[in-house]
């Protein structure tokens, strides 16, 4: 098979002839249709995010739309021919305090994470990719969408753990801060599919909210934040219609905290802060604010195990299109224009490798 291939983390990148991977026992070997690139994949490749830790000779890519080929010992539910969507998140099974994880084809966290990511290195930019099988969710009932389509599935579900870890609701009005970015964006679409009464899109871009509003309709209110927290904290709880129960915080790479403390204000007494994106700076927090107010912050990382699962049930229902975010394709081949093109890229658009 031609996969893609790095020495190491700032190395060599090279499209290689390699055997295709040998089946382990839990295991499902999957040939690989399409998959979403990361906007940041060439920095990362280059070594330039201090912050990811990979190992080396190794087979980039975290995720994927492809059919099982052929599955190993101790596999009773996934066969041949059934189309899947793979997961990056990958956990440990044993059943213990605090389990390694790591993304598989990107990066591991540390301690244990090292070990799991040493015994399951390659990732998805391949035609053929070998992974656990509890990291493949069928994909039954979606035959009439192709697999370009399908890859919009693995930026929505990031958006969709944290949205499950914040207990989202139907009928309850939920902010999203760092709504222009590709996360942030998708968030919006997520929590209308599970039915939000109200979405508040909060960001920097005033002309990206515009068109992400049109985009998702009427139950998107957008805000342009202007760095005051007072009057951010305002205006965030006059969208809101008085305050919302939620806010999703998904701001990317922020060095200043002053959004996140104004989603955080403009939750009602009772509410729910999301952390899942990337910002670096620390947030203090008001200590009386948080107790008179019963306010929870809560971290997240990724999504449940089954999430691919209920998010493909949402698109079956009807509730949820893959149709707002416009794909561009690439050959495997091609993926130094694609990388270029990812990182190009709009919120509302997506960058797909197929092989």
């Amino acid at each position: 098979m031609k996969a893609w291939r790095i020495d190491r983390l700032g190395g060599t990148l090279s499209l290689v002839e390699r055997a295709v991977p040998a089946l382990r026992p839990g295991s499902v070997l999957v040939r690989l249709q399409a998959q979403s690139l990361m906007s940041y994949l060439r920095p990362y490749l280059e070594g330039a995010l201090p912050a990811y830790r990979a190992p080396e000779g190794f087979t980039p890519g975290g995720n994927g739309v492809g059919i099982i080929e052929a599955v190993g010992d101790d596999v009773w539910h996934l066969g041949p021919g059934q189309r899947v969507i793979l997961s990056s998140h990958l956990v440990a099974r044993e059943n213990v305090q605090k389990p390694g994880q790591i993304l598989l084809g990107v990066t591991s966290p540390g301690g244990a994470g090292d070990a799991l990511q040493a015994s399951w290195k390659d990732g998805t930019l391949a035609e053929y990719a070998l992974v656990p099988a509890h990291l493949a969710t069928p994909l039954e009932g979606l035959d009439h969408l192709d697999p370009v389509r399908l890859a919009v599935l693995t930026r929505l579900v990031v958006p969709y753990g944290g949205l499950l870890r914040g207990r989202l609701a139907a009928g309850e009005t939920v902010i999203v801060n760092g709504a222009t970015g590709a996360y942030g964006t998708a968030a919006v679409f997520v929590a209308i599919a599970m039915g939000a009464a109200r979405v508040v899109a909060a960001g920097r871009n005033g002309d990206v909210l515009r068109r992400l509003a049109e985009a998702a309709g009427p139950l998107v209110r957008p805000v342009a934040l202007t760095g005051d927290v007072a009057a951010d904290t305002a205006r965030l709880r006059d969208a809101a219609g008085g305050g919302a129960p939620l806010a999703l915080d998904m701001i990317g790479g922020a060095s200043d905290a002053g959004s996140t403390r104004a989603a955080l204000g403009a939750l009602h007494r009772g509410g729910r802060l999301v952390m899942t994106g990337s910002a670096h700076a620390p947030l203090p927090l008001d200590y009386l604010q948080m107790m008179f107010n019963t306010l929870e912050v809560l971290g997240n990382f990724m999504h449940p195990a089954d999430a691919h699962l209920r998010l493909a049930a949402l698109v079956r229902s009807g509730r949820l299109s893959l149709d707002a975010i416009a794909t561009q394709a690439f050959a495997l081949p091609d993926l130094d224009r694609a990388m270029t093109a990812a990182a190009e890229a709009g919120s509302l658009e997506m960058v797909v490798v197929t092989s």
